[in-house]
């Protein structure tokens, strides 16, 4: 239901309010909704290339998340949320727009409830980005916030005091500095070296070293996803990638802990910037309270991987979300709920 109608917090929760919350992240979306309801689907999205794979889709107009991803044979596939931003093209638009309106739609709100959203972005979005994430949204949500993706992180945690906070999605990694107050743009970093980075240099390192071994850039995600580390380990990872349509061994572990590394150094020095432009009194208190979130904390051995190299710097302590995959979906919906109502943008 649409309306411009103002409605306090205390109120709208008499009055059929469903507040949602929202991590719209490249590889991955994912929403909490205040009627107990947490889904998450891939950002992607495919509409039938013709005649046959309409019927073949028995005349679905799009499909979304892991579906669109297997079948992106037979469509017109799009991942619109390029290191996490809108791309400011038509079709790109439609697509978010879309991939939205399916993950809003998960949430199951009862018609006639008012939709009050909380979306995160990421850290240093630009105006016009968060201008298309509103526009968007319009007509499928009553009020919204745009917020930065380590912020929810934090606030759902509520961690709200001298904490630094990393959320390393696919597209970008966001890192934001908590004081007790809301986040100024120089509390916040945006790196666009990511997921998507490790797996393009996972790609191309595997690629000189095996050239006769065939496989996708989506193979080398989900090998990724299952396999990446930066700690050393006594069993080697082994994968099976066909040469000429034979299945064949291959051991990727030294691929693996480099594509790995290569985010660690940009994040080290993206945290020693905060640090080092902070109160010289509290900068002690920030680089021991280093929280990891997002799908990119799983990576084992990076959490120590940072501390090692923040030793150098002084020292540091890095501990990861429980949640990585919720974490900023959670954190959304609760600062829905506690917003006031000036903080909201009315959509009409």
């Amino acid at each position: 239901m649409k309306t411009t109608d103002a409605v306090s917090n205390d109120a709208a929760r008499d009055n059929g309010v469903l507040y949602i919350g929202m991590d719209l992240g490249t590889s991955r979306s994912a929403v909490a909704a205040s009627n107990g309801v947490r889904e998450s689907v891939f950002t992607a999205v495919g509409y039938p290339k013709d005649v046959v794979s309409r019927k073949l889709f028995k005349g679905r107009e799009a499909l979304f998340g892991e579906e669109a991803i297997n079948k992106r044979t037979a469509l017109d596939f799009h991942q619109p949320l390029a290191k996490g931003l809108i791309k400011n093209a038509d079709i790109e638009k439609k697509a978010a727009e879309d991939i939205i309106r399916h993950a809003l739609g998960m949430a199951h709100s009862r018609k006639g409830d008012l939709i009050y959203a909380v979306i995160g972005a990421p850290a240093q979005a630009s105006v016009d980005n968060k201008r298309l994430i509103i526009e968007a949204v319009r007509e499928l949500v009553d009020s919204v916030i745009i917020c930065s993706e380590p912020f929810a992180v934090a606030y759902g945690l509520e961690i709200l005091d001298e904490a630094l906070v990393i959320d390393i999605g696919a597209g970008t990694i966001d890192l934001c500095r908590m004081h007790g107050t809301m986040p100024d743009a120089e509390d916040q970093i945006t790196l666009d070296k990511a997921g998507d980075h490790i797996d393009r240099t996972l790609f191309e390192s595997i690629k000189a070293a095996y050239p006769e071994a065939q496989f996708s850039i989506q193979m080398i995600k989900e090998i990724k996803e299952k396999f990446s580390r930066l700690e050393d380990a006594i069993d080697p990872i082994k994968v099976n990638l066909p040469v000429n349509g034979r299945p064949t061994e291959f051991d990727i572990t030294e691929e693996m802990k480099q594509a790995c590394g290569t985010i660690v150094k940009p994040m080290v020095e993206a945290l020693n910037r905060l640090i080092a432009t902070f109160d010289p009194e509290f900068q002690v208190l920030l680089r021991n309270n280093v929280l990891l979130g997002g799908g990119g904390s799983q990576i084992r051995g990076l959490d120590r991987a940072l501390e090692r190299a923040l030793d150098e710097l002084g020292g540091g302590r890095v501990n990861k979300v429980e949640e990585p995959h919720y974490a900023g979906a959670n954190g959304a919906l609760k600062i829905a709920h506690d917003m006031p109502e000036e903080y909201w943008e009315k959509l009409s």
